[in-house]
């Protein structure tokens, strides 16, 4: 069991006073301590419900967004991160920069070994558009032969081949 100690950085867990911010912001993530280090485990997440807005056009844009990683020593509380990917609700970015963003801010929070985000975009003008951004801790072959697998099985979807 967690100690009050171990729960001290997160503010938003239990609140009753959650504000839903509307605009981009990476600063409502919060961490906590992975007790289990030693371990390569692999967290999943599922938000069916995303949304942000087409930079050009104003359009709203949905989609799926799927969230894989490995963690090291910091781990996502998952109410921040609800929080954090309702904030792109009115951010103006194409499909595939919302996907790299996401990315780019959850590597640069945790520091895991491997995380990889997969955006599944409603269509629009009979175009679906499902990018996928990885990575890998550099200093681990196994973390950076996994991150090679994951991107060609993505291709391999995409292709059909």
């Amino acid at each position: 069991m967690r100690s009050d100690k171990d729960l001290e950085g997160l503010s938003l867990l239990g609140s009753k006073a959650t504000e839903y911010l509307t605009d981009y912001a990476p600063q409502v993530l919060e961490t906590f301590d992975n007790k289990h280090p030693e371990r390569r485990y692999l967290v999943s997440f599922v938000c069916p419900e995303f949304t942000s807005l087409c930079p050009k056009t104003g359009q709203p844009d949905f989609a799926k967004i799927i969230i894989n990683y490995i963690p090291r020593q910091r781990m996502v509380e998952s109410k921040s991160l609800k929080l954090y990917l309702f904030s792109f609700r009115n951010h103006g970015d194409f499909h595939e920069d919302c996907v790299n963003i996401i990315l780019n801010d959850l590597r640069e929070l945790m520091d895991p070994w491997y995380i990889e985000v997969l955006g599944i975009f409603t269509p629009r003008g009979g175009i679906a558009i499902h990018p996928f951004a990885n990575h890998a801790d550099q200093s681990s072959p196994e973390m950076v032969a996994l991150a090679k697998k994951r991107l060609a099985a993505a291709f391999e979807r995409a292709t059909g081949e």
